[in-house]
Formats: structure tokens, C-alpha cells, sequence
């Protein structure tokens, strides 16, 4: 009985120390998720936000969108009033920098490649942030994910020129 129970306490220890593991090397730590709802309320799918690596990936999975190339950003409050989201706020952008990859000055640390609708109104991917953790992203005042209209040309400060805000989530710590 005593040999019993000290291998279920050694068990025990060895699990407590198990990190997640998502792909080769990668150490998954907090998440959050934010549903993506339209203006008129229309579930049209989920981001997912995990701190991994020291920056954070997202998964986006959308469905009953429109076709085409939409900009994607985490913006920079926890708010998606309709119908226009404006009180997403701006991009979320803790290391004060401009809009875009392909600006010098750039990016947000919530800049992210555009997302692609197909024929059938779905489009995933996955993406990695390179700054910012999910407590940055679950401050005070939490933040949003946006799909705009227009595709992200990846330079214009401040969105991109990516157009009018057609689906927005809030994270919440999963």
C-alpha cells in the first residue's frame, strides 16, 4: 500500500511539471477566445488567441462571410457595439508603432495578414503575433478581434486602408 501510494505521488509530480506542446518545440500558455458576430448578430465564427513562444497565436475559423481578402487586426478594447464596432477602438498597439509589416515604423503589435474568404463563405488561418500576451490583450478594458471589409495593404496608418468593420469578437480568458 505504501509503494502504491508513493507512485501515485511521484506520478502526481512528474504531471504537475507537463507543459502543452502545440507543434515542434512550441509551448502553448494562456489563451482566449472571441466569438465573431456581425452586426445584426450573425455568428459567423471564432478567434482563438494562445500566448506561445513569447508572442501570441491566433486561429481564426469564419464561416457565412464575404468572399474575398478582409484585413484582420486585435484591436484595442473589449467592446463590439453595432453597428459599426468603432468601440473596438483602434488597433491594439502597446508598442506605439504604425500600422503595417511593410511600413518602416510598423506594425501594431495586433496587425495581421488579411484573411481569405472562399466561394463557400469560410476561411481559416492561423497566424503568429510577435508581441504582446494575453494579459496585455485581457487589460482593464479587454480587447477585440475585427474583420474589415477590404483587404489590409499591410502599410496605411492607421487600418490599412481595410475598410469598414464587418464582424467583431471580444476576448475572454478560456
Amino acid at each position: 500500500m505504501l509503494r502504491a501510494t508513493i507512485l501515485t505521488a511521484l506520478a502526481a509530480t512528474a504531471l504537475a511539471g507537463c507543459t502543452t506542446t502545440t507543434g515542434a518545440g512550441a509551448t502553448a500558455g494562456r489563451s482566449a477566445t472571441a466569438p465573431l458576430r456581425t452586426a445584426t448578430g450573425a455568428d459567423v465564427g471564432t478567434v482563438t488567441a494562445t500566448e506561445m513562444n513569447g508572442g501570441i497565436q491566433i486561429r481564426i475559423d469564419a464561416r457565412g462571410m464575404p468572399v474575398g481578402i478582409h484585413g484582420a487586426h486585435v484591436h484595442t478594447t473589449g467592446r463590439c457595439d453595432a453597428p459599426d464596432f468603432t468601440t473596438a477602438g483602434g488597433h491594439w498597439n502597446p508598442t506605439s508603432k504604425q500600422h503595417g509589416t511593410s511600413n518602416p515604423a510598423g506594425p501594431h503589435a495586433g496587425d495581421a495578414p488579411n484573411l481569405t474568404i472562399g466561394a463557400d463563405g469560410t476561411g481559416s488561418v492561423t497566424i503568429m503575433l510577435p508581441a504582446g500576451t494575453i494579459d496585455g490583450m485581457l487589460d482593464a478594458d479587454g480587447s477585440a478581434f475585427v474583420i474589415h471589409a477590404n483587404a489590409d495593404d499591410y502599410k496605411t496608418d492607421p487600418s490599412g486602408n481595410s475598410g469598414g468593420r464587418i464582424a467583431c469578437g471580444v476576448f475572454a480568458a478560456a
